[in-house]
């Protein structure tokens, strides 16, 4: 942690605007805090659990034909794996097939030690991509199962099928001239070879392998199994270097690939300790913002095309990406996007099968103001991700650093720090974001001082805690309220605050209507129901609907406005359902 300290004071100085014996689930801890997620979240987190085991996911289906993968070998293997991890993490419970997924693995890779076809002095990007997947989910099961029997899978993929790449990688197209940027379908495919590249119509999906090669380059590095560091540090240098180069806008990349390359910078700092890499990655999510982000939070699968579908791959990487941003520069408009993608574009995502399915994108490229399914599933890639997204909420809902304990997400949860010869132990009980306020308690309490840091978003107004029912000291500072003090076992914290509806602007002026406006309550974007889809009038008083959580009927016009968010409810997850999330004042 302590480089991730050293980074974010240099970024705010620069002013950042046959089954293996059952493996013991590793212990839940993030940043020198243990957590242990409730509520919705853990009830999602369960859902993504069962579908990941059930029969499409288990060893005798999830090895793929490179033809049955869509000629992208390693990708729906490694997925599998990391969202296996990572729902096991967050939950504590043992994943059944794992294990046998890992035991199997050696039967399906080739001579040089991955899967998929050998390519001499070629470099496919989609076989790259799937084996980033593939590094990330083995490096995340090495990092928290500590089972140093995947090292050798890590070591070959490095070896033999990345660092050949090392030639090639200035030579990758960044001419959008070169791309067919009208082309390309959910789950992408070969579309062109040009020089030693076999490029897709996902477009720049070699960064989403940038990220995987990086950290599987680190675990190495970490074990000391690194056997070529200068050939693998080049490659890293220039995947680094490709990707701050590249035109996303101009050749409508995919926007999947570019916020995993994001990421890919944030963990590069980390790596090198150099902060310029935060500072790049910072000026690209507001790029996205602008062009790549729709109504509902969500992506557009490229770049400026607004007639496509959303991913919700990308939504995970976006909701990680904020998340790393706001940890690193503390800046509170970076927890308010993280906020908003979460509840939105990641629970609206989720199917009530327990995976994830691509939507629309509302605005004037699909002619619609209404947000509609578009698949209901993207069993080949957004389900294994969703177990991501939703352990990446769960780690990021509470953090500690030296005497501070940071409770990052108002929800559900217990989280424990080491602090000052004692462990600050509290439980969290909220409503949030569906009622206003929370209630912390403190269990266990360090002899010493502790500070426990709330933050307060700009949609929580008239912000107040107090401390066994009285008003508590604290000190409010970059949309972080700190309260520090001896604490002792049984003090109640209780955080308070209002949380009006309120009319706010498209996000994408290009795909917007004309004087489209959102209505949101909190984080929670507001949409018409279906069978009352009258169109409000910005500024049009907005009227609760008693025994409905954040429901409002506009005064003037009779619209009924509720959350968009839903608990993976059948009706939602249905081909005729939609909702309408951008309003014109007119009929």
């Amino acid at each position: 942690m302590h480089i991730f300290r050293i980074l974010l004071t240099a970024v705010i100085a620069s002013s950042l605007s046959v089954s293996a014996p059952a493996q013991k689930v590793p212990a839940k801890a993030q940043e020198n805090v243990n957590i242990t997620i409730g509520g919705e979240l853990r009830t999602r987190l369960l859902k993504n659990f069962d579908r990941l085991e059930e029969e499409k996911y288990q060893p005798d289906h999830v090895f793929l034909t490179e033809q049955q993968s869509g000629w992208w070998p390693g990708d729906t293997e490694g997925r599998t794996i990391l969202g296996l991890v990572c729902d096991a993490a967050s939950t504590g419970r043992r994943p059944l097939y794992l294990a046998e997924i890992l035991h199997r693995l050696p039967a399906h890779l080739n001579s040089r030690g991955y899967l998929g076809t050998i390519h001499p002095s070629q470099a496919d990007e989609q076989q790259l991509s799937g084996h980033g997947w593939m590094l990330r989910g083995l490096s995340e099961y090495y990092l928290d199962f500590h089972d140093a029997s995947v090292l050798p899978f890590i070591k070959s993929i490095v070896d033999s099928l990345f660092v050949p790449i090392e030639p090639y990688v200035n030579e990758y197209p960044l001419d959008p001239d070169s791309r067919r940027k009208d082309e390309g379908r959910e789950s992408g495919n070969i579309s062109a070879v040009i020089g030693h590249w076999r490029l897709s119509t996902d477009i720049g999906c070699i960064f989403i392998a940038m990220d995987g090669y990086l950290q599987g380059l680190q675990v190495l590095k970490d074990a000391g199994m690194c056997s070529q560091p200068q050939l693998c540090d080049s490659l890293a240098s220039r995947l680094i270097s490709l990707f701050l180069r590249f035109p996303v806008t101009e050749i409508k990349a995919q926007t999947h690939a570019t916020l995993t390359g994001m990421r890919a910078l944030i963990r590069y700092a980390s790596m090198t300790g150099n902060p310029y890499y935060i500072v790049r990655a910072a000026r690209l999510w507001q790029t996205y913002r602008d062009y790549g982000m729709t109504e509902d939070y969500a992506n557009y699968n490229w770049f400026r095309r607004y007639d496509t579908w959303t991913e919700p791959c990308a939504v995970v990487d976006s909701y990680m990406v904020a998340s790393q941003l706001w940890r690193l520069t503390r800046r509170p408009e970076y927890l308010a996007d993280a906020e908003r993608i979460y509840w939105n574009a990641i629970a609206s995502g989720q199917r009530n099968n327990g995976g994830f399915g691509t939507d629309n994108c509302p605005g004037l490229g699909s002619k619609t103001n209404d947000l509609r399914m578009a698949c209901y599933e993207a069993h080949w890639c957004c389900t294994m991700r969703g177990g991501e997204g939703l352990h990446s909420a769960a780690d990021y809902s509470a953090m500690a650093s030296g005497d501070t304990l940071f409770i990052v997400s108002l929800r559900p949860l217990e989280a424990s720090a080491v602090m000052n010869g004692g462990t600050m132990k509290v439980s969290v009980a909220t409503s949030y974001p569906f009622a206003p306020g929370a209630t912390i308690t403190v269990a266990t309490a360090p002899a010493g001082r502790a500070v426990l840091a709330l933050p307060v978003l700009p949609w929580m107004k008239d912000f107040a805690v107090t401390l066994n029912g009285r008003k508590a000291k604290g000190s409010m500072k970059n949309g972080v309220m700190t309260i520090a003090r001896r604490y002792k076992a049984g003090d109640v914290l209780t955080v308070s605050f209002d949380m009006k509806p309120e009319y706010i602007n498209a996000q994408n002026a290009e795909n917007a209507p004309a004087g489209a406006f959102r209505v949101a309550a909190g984080p929670l974007l507001l949409a018409g129901e279906a069978g009352n889809e009258g169109n409000l009038r910005r500024g049009e008083a907005l009227t609760p609907v008693e025994g409905r959580a954040q429901t409002f009927r506009g005064q003037q016009s009779g619209t009924v406005i509720s959350p968009l968010y839903h608990l993976m409810a059948p009706e939602a997850c249905s081909a005729n359902y939609s909702r309408r999330i951008l309003f014109t004042g007119g009929d």
